[in-house]
């Protein structure tokens, strides 16, 4: 494996520092005011717009998306490193970027296995920042660890699908900008557990899609970014050129799309990590404790050294991922994908927690970024498959040696 970015990495990695460097930092607060002054507390700060337009005109947009015919073309290497960048402004930059979940996820299933009339429809106006989506998989009735336990029924009848049951952590759906939902349920209840699923495209503004409320993350609503919704689908009907790939596809479709997805979570928890780093140094270098600045405190720092070794741990794993991803496919790195999204979660919260600490009071307010951080960092040893799945993955590779 090379380390080495490539000249295209290296121009895009500049044009990104300077973009995060000349708008989006300065943007934050601006962007927290606008935010708490909303009539609508699931709409987009104005001021987003305008970072859009200006990422777009430097070529920085739908970088995470490797299909050239409908994005640039980088490699996951290559945009890993890009990605990290954007995670030092976890609300902000992403969604600046049009590189923001589930959009993401969901253009990638569209590229791999939309219908040319579903890409039309509803992958460009995404790749053009116009709309948002929500992916509709977790349900609240069954243990979503075990994605084959979803009991959402997609029935045939005649030249229509019903669509029946309930999801929550529908991320995104309440934003007013949202307009589609991709919804995992079975198709084929007679067929192995792993065979029984599709996908369906439901447009939210369908009779019976009854979005309920949304739920928060340690009290955070993540309006901004549309929520996590519950959603009840009663009798939804939808053509049955809204079906994604193949009934029975779905659970398969699933993992293609988790795989991408888990991977930009851990380059932006990367991203994350070092911001808190960042945040924590600069204040021990402001503070005095007890006649010395906290810089000086032994246990300080311990805490930046350890901070500075596990960063750079999981970066290497997260990076030797990425390679593998590009060079031997998802399904071949598939274990190198469960680590790492045990690891970097792990490594994000605990470096933020001691920045948390490191801040005192002002650590869990408003005034910092640290607590949203932490909450994000938290939710995704829970998001996209909990710690306890990977790790099942990962130890059933390690034993089936010894058979």
């Amino acid at each position: 494996m090379d380390f080495a970015f490539t000249a295209r990495t290296q121009q895009l990695i500049g044009e990104l520092e300077d973009f995060m460097r000349g708008h989006v930092y300065p943007a934050e607060p601006l962007f927290a005011e606008q935010a708490a002054a909303m009539d609508d507390p699931w709409d987009t700060p104005p001021v987003m717009e305008d970072l859009k337009a200006e990422a777009r005109r430097r070529g920085l947009w739908n970088l995470f998306l490797p299909h050239s015919e409908f994005g640039t073309g980088l490699s996951n290497a290559e945009y890993a490193p890009l990605a990290e960048i954007t995670g030092r402004s976890p609300i902000i930059a992403p969604e600046a970027l049009n590189c923001s979940a589930p959009d993401t996820g969901n253009m990638e299933l569209l590229a791999l296995f939309g219908s040319p009339e579903q890409r039309e429809r509803w992958l460009t106006p995404l790749l053009e920042g116009e709309i948002r989506s929500v992916y509709s998989m977790t349900e609240p009735a069954v243990a979503s660890s075990d994605a084959s336990n979803i009991e959402t029924r997609i029935r045939r009848d005649g030249d229509e699908y019903i669509v029946t049951g309930r999801k929550w952590w529908s991320s995104g759906a309440m934003s007013p900008r949202c307009r589609i939902a991709i919804v995992m349920g079975v198709t084929n209840p007679e067929n192995d557990r792993h065979d029984r699923h599709g996908m369906i495209l439901v447009p939210l503004d369908t009779p019976g899609v009854n979005v309920l409320r949304s739920t928060s993350v340690f009290g955070f609503t993540d309006g901004i970014h549309g929520g996590h919704a519950e959603i009840h689908y009663d009798d939804v009907r939808v053509p049955t050129g809204n079906l994604l790939g193949t009934e029975g596809g779905g659970f398969a479709m699933a993992q293609a799309r988790l795989g991408p997805g888990r991977i930009h979570h851990c380059m932006r928890l990367i991203g994350m990590a070092e911001r808190a780093l960042e945040l924590m140094c600069r204040r021990a270098k402001e503070r005095v404790a007890f006649g010395k600045p906290i810089a000086e405190q032994g246990v300080l720092q311990d805490w930046v050294a350890e901070s500075r070794i596990r960063i750079e741990q999981v970066r290497l794993l997260v990076l030797k991922t990425a390679w593998l991803m590009d060079t031997v496919g998802n399904k071949g790195a598939r274990v190198e994908i469960a680590a790492i999204k045990v690891a970097a979660p792990a490594v994000a919260t605990w470096v933020v927690d001691r920045a948390i600490q490191a801040h005192g009071g002002a650590g869990v307010s408003q005034d910092t970024p640290l607590a949203a951080l932490y909450a994000q960092a938290r939710l995704l040893q829970i998001a996209d498959g909990p710690d306890e799945v990977h790790k099942m993955t990962l130890s059933r590779r390690e034993l089936r040696q010894y058979d």
